[in-house]
This record gives structure tokens, C-alpha cells and sequence, in this order.
């Protein structure tokens, strides 16, 4: 499905580079670098990657349909003006655990802002999936993940699926559009022992799933209705945190890496860890969609 070669475009050495989001009325990349606190905004047409420094650990990304992005922080949904680069919170779940935060999160096609939640030390079962509906009310959609991560839906938009990367495995859900709920929980993918940790995630317009590998220096496709593996796109970076299809055409799939949790060897071998990357595919990737609250 490749018909060029991976391409770096930002390098970089993010310490947990994450949640690529692509504005598709923008024709901009956001990404996160959750423990340096800082949300990039990289422009393909200028080649630039813009910096805003927040205060606080910022997981996950979504454009807004008013202006601006929302942001998931360690302790709650908070909308940034681009502009003044001012925060203000919009919502946080209650009796959220101070030793939890928010990870990776994505927008659903009705614009409500789907987001999962951890414990910092990974403590198993500690962690939440919550829905921003777009009257800014937060409901909880599943309890006892331990690191809640990527997310995507099927391109008729009935099946979400969602990672909780320690179990290895890519779960299907039922969604119902209309009502933002999810039921008949199943196992669609099982990431093979050795191959690393399913990480952030992106389906394309087959219904093809491509999910980043933690600790496995790659990129893999994969049909979710067999359960077979399409494709391994080799990563030159150790851990792989997630991807998301840009460009004006949509085939362009953004990568993103993360530095956290190496050692001298790795750095050795990987040095480019940490960085943007990109790929040109013969698909077409689903849309990333704006938050309507």
C-alpha cells in the first residue's frame, strides 16, 4: 500500500510524541509531546513546526468547529485559542483521580470528543473512556482500562474500536452514532506477543485498521473483519505512538514517536526517535473530525 518512501518531516526528539490530528480545513498536523507539555502545529505548505508551551500535560488533540482546538490535559477537556494561545477549561470528569490523566482521544463523526484516561504508573484498571458531548457534559463510556489509547471508527461509522494497550489487543464496539453509546464489546485484533505494544491507531476507507507499535519500531495494517495482517511498515524509532491520514488527499499517513523509556542502545539505534514522520499510501484515510460543542 506504500508508493514512496517513509519521509521525516519534523525532526525532533519529543519525549512522548503523540495523538497526530489532521485539520483537513486547515491543511494543518496537530501532535502533542504530552510530558514536555507542548502541542505542535506542523504546516506542510510552510514546512514549519509551531510550539505552544502549556502548563500542564496535554494528551490528545481535536480541531473545533467554533475555532480553535480542544485539548485533552492531565485533568480535564480545555479549549486553546490559536491566536492568544489562552486556555480555558471546559469540563473535567468527576472524582477524577489525581494520579490519573487523560491519554489519547478523537472525535466522533457527530463531534463529540471521545478521550481515555491512566494511571501515571499504569496501574491496571485504573482508567476510564468519557465522552465531551458538545453541550460540554461528560458520561463515561467503559471503566477498568489500564492505558486507554487509540481509537477509530469503521467508515459507515457503527463499529468503534478502541486499544487498551497492555491487553494487546484492538476491541470492537457497536456505536451508535445518534446516542454516543457502545455495546457488544469483542476482540477484533490481537497484537502477536514480540511485535510491541498496541499504541494510537487510524482506520482508512476500506475499514482497514493501522496501528502504531510501542516498543516495535513499526507501523502495522490490518483487516479487522479476518483478523489478518496486511501489512508491516518498518519504523526507523523504537517506540511508535500513533498515526493519523493528512494531506490533501488524504493517502498521507502522519507518524509520531516518542523518546520515553530508552536506553543508550536504543538511542544508538534509533536516533531519530522522537520525530515526525510521513508516509504516501495507495488509501484513502478517514477524516479526522471537529468538535461541535
Amino acid at each position: 500500500m506504500m508508493n514512496n518512501e517513509l519521509e521525516l518531516v519534523v525532526e525532533t526528539q519529543a519525549l512522548l510524541g503523540e495523538c497526530p490530528c489532521w485539520d483537513h480545513h486547515k491543511q494543518l498536523l496537530y501532535w502533542v509531546d504530552i510530558l514536555n507539555k507542548q502541542l505542535h502545529i506542523y504546516s506542510p505548505q510552510n514546512n514549519t513546526d509551531r510550539i505552544i508551551q502549556l502548563e500542564e500535560y496535554v494528551s490528545c488533540v481535536v480541531p473545533r468547529s467554533s475555532g480553535g482546538v480542544v485539548l485533552g490535559l492531565a485533568t480535564g477537556f480545555a479549549a486553546l485559542d490559536l491566536d492568544s494561545e489562552t486556555v480555558k477549561f471546559l469540563a473535567k470528569p468527576e472524582n477524577h483521580p489525581p494520579t490519573n490523566r487523560f491519554n489519547d482521544g478523537k472525535c466522533d463523526p457527530a463531534g463529540r470528543f471521545l478521550a481515555g484516561t491512566m494511571d501515571f504508573e499504569q496501574r491496571e484498571n485504573a482508567g476510564f473512556l468519557y465522552t465531551l458531548e458538545s453541550n460540554l457534559q461528560i458520561k463515561q463510556l467503559l471503566d477498568h482500562t489500564t492505558v486507554a489509547n487509540g481509537m477509530g471508527w469503521s467508515p459507515d461509522y457503527s463499529t468503534l474500536y478502541f486499544i487498551d494497550s497492555p491487553t494487546q489487543t484492538i476491541f470492537a464496539f457497536d456505536y451508535d452514532l445518534d446516542q454516543g453509546t457502545i455495546k457488544n464489546r469483542r476482540e477484533a485484533i490481537k497484537i502477536p506477543d514480540g511485535e510491541g505494544f498496541p499504541d494510537g491507531m487510524t482506520t482508512d476507507l476500506e475499514g482497514m485498521i493501522w496501528v502504531a507499535l510501542w516498543a516495535g519500531a513499526k507501523v502495522m495494517r490490518w483487516n479487522p473483519n479476518t483478523g489478518e495482517l496486511l501489512q508491516t511498515i518498518p519504523i526507523p524509532a523504537r517506540n511508535v505512538t500513533s498515526c493519523t491520514f493528512g494531506g490533501q488527499n488524504m493517502n498521507e499517513l502522519y507518524i509520531t514517536t516518542a523518546r520515553q523509556d530508552m536506553n543508550e542502545d536504543d538511542f544508538q539505534k534509533y536516533p531519530q526517535t522522537g520525530s515526525l514522520f510521513k508516509l504516501k499510501t495507495d488509501v484513502v484515510g478517514m477524516t479526522n473530525f471537529e468538535f461541535r460543542g
